[in-house]
């Protein structure tokens, strides 16, 4: 387009005010510059999403993310721009604010991904009104001058209320079957990993690299030299090395996770350090078995009360249900791989005693908060497992794995 060639060689001839002594010419050119970015950004995403129509790459064997790639456009841009593809045909007031110069691409790719999160972490399908609503919302957190961040956060907001309203199947953020860790070993034999998480083991992973990953001096004082993404790499090995030399049953006392919940007393959702919101069943799971401090906030964000840091089933108590249950009670994985859930909430009052506590691997863990499992005490202080109606409408008792061989009546 010979128009777009001449602007362009205007705009590589264009230099700041050369006589502005209070630089307010400057400062009103940046501005400026600041909409000619964002119109290039909106421009990018609405040729990119011709091209993607036109089936230019894919008649080519190619993705049009790969041909934006290779015309020069850095990976990370060439997915956001292509995140904007797929989603703003379906955010029409979003689109027309991009189309003005007003939202930077950061912002718009950041309320593309609330909306995005927003439909995942809701168990159900969102309506066209629901859709236009949060649409606006956070459309209107962008425009009162919130950060891309605070949009996300936002967006998670809404999206751990809306899980927690419904009741019903598993947001994608808590869906443990969406989990997967690929490693790529590279030409030059380096390796590269890539893990996509439920909110609580990224929770973990995040609390446990960030423990870890401190500036350390250098051996002749000086400040540690190691950037910041070296310090977590090298923490991370220090986690497979700690793994490598700790999965005993000597070792599987010790608490399973150390986090801190701020819990509003407004009502607003539960939140997490690294991750933000979490939904009311995820913050019950992760606080089965870990050191736990709960902040009750006002509804100005200052804390109310300060919660002593709960161990939740110190070492004796966890080796007591071990000796009692010897595995997983639902599918029988080894101890090392458990955590002790509560069979009453401790949230609800439960006490962290033997007779409230069982066994559970992470993925049975995940089934009983989420999946309509249900576990009961028996008068022989053994767990026995309620199954959902969905698998036995008379939701008869299910003896613990390492007890199969019984049946209710026997222990009558």
């Amino acid at each position: 387009m010979p128009e777009l060639a001449i602007i362009l060689d205007q705009l590589i001839e264009t230099t700041p005010p050369a006589d502005d002594p209070t630089g307010r010419a400057t400062f009103d050119a940046l501005d400026t510059w600041r909409l000619i970015r964002n119109l290039a950004d909106h421009q990018i995403v609405t040729h990119a999403a011709q091209l993607n129509a036109l089936g230019v790459a894919q008649k080519a064997g190619s993705t049009t993310k790969k041909l934006l790639i290779e015309s020069g456009h850095a990976p990370a841009a060439a997915h956001r721009t292509m995140r904007s593809v797929d989603a703003l045909h379906a955010l029409p007031v979003l689109a027309r604010h991009a189309a003005d110069g007003q939202l930077s691409g950061e912002i718009v790719d950041a309320i593309v991904r609330g909306t995005n999160e927003i439909e995942e972490r809701c168990a159900g399908a969102l309506s066209g009104d629901d859709k236009r609503r949060h649409e606006m919302e956070l459309l209107a957190q962008a425009l009162s001058g919130a950060a891309p961040t605070e949009v996300l956060k936002h967006a998670r907001a809404i999206g751990s209320t809306l899980a927690n309203a419904s009741g019903t199947g598993v947001p994608a953020a808590d869906d443990p079957s969406l989990n997967s860790v690929n490693a790529h070993i590279r030409d030059d034999g380096r390796v590269e990993v890539h893990a996509d998480l439920t909110q609580v083991v990224g929770e973990k992973f995040l609390a446990m690299i960030d423990e870890r990953s401190c500036p350390r001096p250098e051996p002749d004082g000086a400040e540690d030299r190691r950037t910041a993404e070296q310090r977590r790499a090298d923490a991370f090995e220090l986690i497979l090395d700690q793994a490598a030399l700790g999965a005993s049953i000597d070792t599987v006392g010790s608490p399973r996770t150390q986090l801190m919940l701020t819990i509003p007393a407004v009502g607003d959702p539960a939140t997490l350090p690294w991750t933000g919101s979490v939904s009311q069943a995820s913050a019950r799971q992760v606080s089965c078995d870990g050191s736990l401090t709960e902040i009750i906030l006002d509804d100005e964000g200052v804390p109310l009360q300060m919660g002593h840091t709960h161990r939740l089933f110190p070492a004796h108590l966890r080796r007591a249900v071990i000796i009692r249950d010897t595995c997983c009670i639902k599918c029988g994985a080894p101890p090392s791989h458990t955590q002790v859930h509560h069979v009453t909430h401790w949230a609800d009052g439960g006490p962290t005693d033997l007779d409230n506590g069982c066994l559970l691997c992470q993925r049975c863990h995940t089934q009983v908060h989420h999946h309509g499992w249900d576990i009961v005490m028996g008068c022989d202080r053994h767990p026995w497992l309620v199954l959902p109606a969905t698998i036995d409408p008379q939701r008869r008792p299910l003896p613990a794995y390492n007890r199969r061989t019984m049946r209710l009546d026997d222990a009558a």
